[in-house]
């Protein structure tokens, strides 16, 4: 079987939709800022390496079809945003602004995922051809270290 791009992506979104509604959960019972700085780190780390994944892959093979400007920009920015967002909250003290910044990147994550689901996917999938989306989801795969053959 063969997985495109935008597949692999959206299944990697269905994961991170638990890990966020378990963040949401966990964190406002957080006492310490390190509670909530150490219940943030790995979903920071994951979406890190997913961002650039987005970027390396999809991104770069859209950017000849709709130029730096646009819902191409639009993505970057926002995973800057999510990147600098969670970055910050590490440098926090105050638990009660650690939490509130927490649920933001998460707010602000899935705000992203939803344009990427509703409107660059489709987007990809109306301007790459079955082959590339296909191709990409290969180096998806091998980046991830996981065989979808």
């Amino acid at each position: 079987m063969k997985m495109k791009i935008t597949e692999a992506l959206r299944g990697e979104h269905g994961v991170f939709y638990t890990q966020f509604h378990s963040l949401q959960q966990t964190v406002s019972s957080a006492n310490a800022v390190e509670q909530v700085q150490a219940l943030v780190t790995l979903l920071a780390t994951a979406l890190e390496q997913h961002a650039q994944l987005e970027d390396d892959l999809l991104f770069t093979a859209l950017d000849p079809h709709l130029g730096p400007m646009g819902p191409l920009a639009v993505m970057r920015r926002e995973h800057d945003e999510i990147r600098e967002t969670l970055a910050r909250l590490q440098t926090l003290q105050d638990p009660a602004e650690a939490k509130h910044l927490a649920l933001h990147a998460v707010q602000v994550a899935l705000a992203h995922f939803a344009k990427e689901e509703q409107v660059l996917f489709p987007m990809a999938e109306q301007f790459l051809d079955a082959a590339t989306l296909t191709q990409l989801g290969k180096r998806w795969a091998e980046q991830r270290g996981v065989s979808v053959s």
